[in-house]
């Protein structure tokens, strides 16, 4: 027996909030989730800065990646049983691809830094190139688990992932408009958050999935599960990923990481505070072994030490994080952006430098990408076999096909609107900056 067909002797399962037990047969699976790399995705929380509005939301990309792990496997478990390919070229599923959309699945994420989308903006890296990264290079356990699949076989799993992979099924089950990726983050982060508007009903969209020559499609009497799906995803994108209070402890770690940056490559003295695993990042100078070092934790633990730094800007914004301090924020739009540039001037004569103190930031998100190329459209299978889109034939999809939703806000410190026992020295410039603001808006 091959190690690719090799089977542990007992399955192995694990225990999950969502999706009650995660099943591993193969151990090629459990090799994988016992490496260095993947362990590491224990400490990184799936959504960043959120447990610091939704305090339950501790859920780490380990439990995600599981999670996408056992979609897959459901899906490919459905359509070898319901969908085998008799002939070459008959659009149905060949069960030779299950363990490749399985690895895939299971590493779709293994790139993912600490805090990854804050990060990946500041240090200018890109999670799903180190995913790949991770995945080929032969310095990581995971690349010698799957080469003794095949010595091609890291390159395939990379292909998936990357969306290059010849066949349309594999590559769909892992990434489209309705994927197990995207399937499991609303179900985990709604149950971890604690809201309802991410539910939907998973087992009907598995047995109504299937596969079809350019990819997977839906049978048309399913049409109203994955309108739920859409609507949900819409839903958490507008209540938790869009939250202002999210958006505002995103700010404070960029503007805290960037004021770090410069700090730090002006003088390194040798203390505690210096972030030894961070100065790579700052100089522009990292390599797979530097990024591999960071977690959540590690830079929650220089934050902490950097609360007592010499540098007061560096301080503050430390303690901001860390003590969950969030920055103000209020809605502008075109009309009103004009005013920005005024109210960060009253800012700084407040005494607050405007580069780490202000920021604006913009949210918006398409819930259904009916035209964009790059996005193919989710199919539905009639009972003559032919395919119809979905935003074709639901008035709830088309009603929100191609909007996009969110909003752009201005971010301050919120003592700017708080009168503090010294107010009267600077009592114009706040009296001047909260007559811009009404009802959470800029006017």
């Amino acid at each position: 027996m091959t190690y690719a067909n090799q089977k542990l002797s007992k399955e192995k399962v694990f225990r999950d909030p969502v999706h009650n037990y995660v099943y591993v047969n193969y151990k090629v699976i459990l090799d994988l989730i016992n490496t260095t790399e993947f362990q590491r995705l224990r400490r990184i929380h799936q959504l960043g800065t959120t447990p610091l509005v939704f305090h339950g939301a501790e859920h780490s990309r380990f439990s995600h990646s599981l999670g996408v792990y056992e979609i897959a496997r459901r899906i490919t478990e459905s359509f070898a049983k319901n969908y085998p390919s008799k002939t070459p070229d008959d659009g149905l599923w060949n069960s030779s691809e299950e363990l490749v959309t399985l690895c895939a699945a299971l590493l779709h994420d293994i790139g993912h830094g600490p805090y990854s989308h804050t990060f990946e903006h500041i240090f200018h890296t890109d999670h799903e190139a180190i995913t790949r990264q991770i995945i080929t290079s032969d310095q990581t356990e995971i690349n010698a688990v799957l080469k003794r699949v095949s010595p091609e076989f890291p390159e395939k799993v990379a292909s998936v992932i990357n969306k290059t992979y010849p066949n349309r099924q594999v590559v769909e089950i892992i990434s489209s408009q309705l994927d197990a990726d995207r399937m499991d983050y609303l179900l985990r982060d709604a149950y971890n958050t604690g809201v309802k508007y991410g539910t939907f009903d998973l087992q009907r969209i598995l047995e109504v999935m299937r596969p079809y020559h350019d990819g997977i499609c839906f049978e048309i009497s399913g049409m109203h599960a994955v309108e739920d799906y859409i609507v949900s995803r819409f839903q958490m994108y507008q209540q938790v990923y869009f939250h202002p209070g999210s958006r505002s402890m995103e700010v404070v770690l960029n503007r805290l990481l960037s004021r770090a940056k410069e700090v730090f490559q002006k003088t390194v003295t040798e203390t505690s505070q210096v972030p030894y695993l961070l100065l790579p990042f700052f100089e522009d100078k990292f390599d797979l072994d530097d990024y591999l070092q960071l977690d959540d934790g590690v830079l929650n633990t220089y934050f902490i030490h950097w609360k007592r730094y010499s540098d007061d800007i560096l301080a503050d914004l430390a303690s901001r994080f860390i003590d969950r301090k969030p920055f103000k924020s209020v809605r502008f739009t075109n009309e009103t952006k004009s005013l920005i540039p005024e109210l960060q001037k009253l800012i700084e004569q407040a005494g607050y430098n405007p580069e780490y103190y202000t920021s604006t930031d913009d949210s918006f998100d398409q819930p259904y990408d009916a035209y964009t190329p790059a996005k193919k459209q989710i199919q539905l299978i009639q009972a003559d076999g032919s395919l119809v889109q979905l935003s074709d034939i639901s008035p709830i999809v088309s009603a929100i096909s191609d909007r996009s939703e969110g909003d752009n806000r201005f971010f301050f410190p919120k003592n700017i609107l708080t009168r503090e026992e010294n107010v009267d020295l600077f009592q114009s410039e706040y009296d001047e900056f909260t007559k811009h603001i009404h009802n959470d808006k800029l006017i």
